[in-house]
């Protein structure tokens, strides 16, 4: 059995090679290829925290992955790590454990990183290079990574928190591959920006309706569990365009869950990034439109992560391994 390390496993990823297969993943889960259960959530009020069970299946694979993540973002007080996890890799002939991936999150930061990234490199408008991040966790760079890799060197990119300092930070992590400035009026940098990336995990809406003009592009990747939000339900209503990665997930504990909740917008009005991807639901349909993607993050995405760290794995070893059993 294949076990590996965090840094082990941050070596063998290559994001080019993980952005094609989360895509491939997202086209699959839209085709109806991927076994995926309801995700499970343990919440800890008392810590702020929760734990996220992601687990699926893609048809015809010889293996599949369960994943455990925890977000503990009170851990930082205390000099720990914000978040944890581990991916296992079972054989889908017999049901063996095939690999235990121990990466301590970084898969699942990258892969949602990368899902932000392809989402707003799919609705933005072309001519879009102005990116205001919010928030300062690790997803706030990760995101930053993501996006000057799919969309390119020209970005500009900007970023707000609640914490300048915790801001700066984050600014000062990218500096050796991009420019990023803090800003400390957010209404003003939503109005000025091509595309508004929301990496927070507020449980009350930060963004205002009156504060995002035509044009503007929102990938929202921090209300991945119940009870939090980022975007005001107005702004989420007089959308042009919603997006989801998954979308009975995203209507059940996503960023659209209360406006759907509250009859304000139709299932019908959400499309997943997969079917834009496939062809068979169109995407901006006009420079004028705001488009909200809404990223609660899928487990096809964590299987194509596993693939792509155990196929590089397999590779430098010149053998046989998980991937290739049956």
């Amino acid at each position: 059995m294949i076990n590996l390390s965090r840094s082990e496993i941050e070596a063998l990823i290559d994001p080019a090679l993980a952005a094609r297969a989360i895509e491939d993943a997202y086209r699959a889960v839209s085709r109806g290829k991927v076994d995926l259960p309801p995700v499970g959530h343990i919440m800890f009020p008392a810590v702020q925290a929760d734990c996220h069970i992601k687990y699926g299946h893609i048809r015809g694979d010889a293996i599949f992955v369960i994943k455990v993540a925890t977000g503990f973002p009170l851990n930082a007080a205390q000099g720990l790590p914000n978040g944890n996890g581990v991916s296992l890799v079972l054989s889908a002939q017999t049901g063996a454990m095939r690999a235990v991936l121990h990466d301590e999150m970084v898969m699942t930061d990258i892969r949602t990183g990368l899902g932000g990234a392809i989402a707003s490199r799919l609705l933005a408008r072309p001519q879009a290079r102005r990116i205001l991040i919010v928030g300062t966790g690790e997803q706030a760079r990760r995101q930053i990574e993501a996006h000057h890799a799919l969309l390119g060197p020209e970005m500009v990119f900007r970023i707000w928190g609640r914490a300048p300092e915790k801001a700066a930070q984050v600014a000062d992590a990218c500096a050796g591959f991009t420019n990023v400035e803090v800003v400390e009026d957010l209404a003003t940098a939503c109005r000025t920006a091509d595309i508004v990336v929301m990496a927070t995990g507020a449980t009350m809406p930060i963004i205002r309706h009156d504060w995002i003009g035509p044009g503007t592009h929102i990938t929202a990747v921090g209300a991945d569990a119940p009870g939090k939000r980022e975007l005001e339900t107005d702004l989420v209503a007089a959308a042009d365009g919603l997006f989801a990665d998954l979308r009975a997930q995203c209507l059940d504990h996503g960023e659209l869950a209360a406006a759907y909740t509250d009859g304000i917008i139709e299932a019908q009005s959400v499309a997943e990034l997969g079917d834009v991807l496939n062809g068979a639901a169109p995407g901006r349909k006009t420079q004028a439109d705001i488009t909200i993607a809404d990223l609660t993050g899928i487990a096809a995405q964590d299987i194509a992560m596993a693939r792509i760290v155990l196929e590089a794995h397999d590779a430098a070893r010149g053998g046989a391994g998980p991937m290739s059993e049956g």
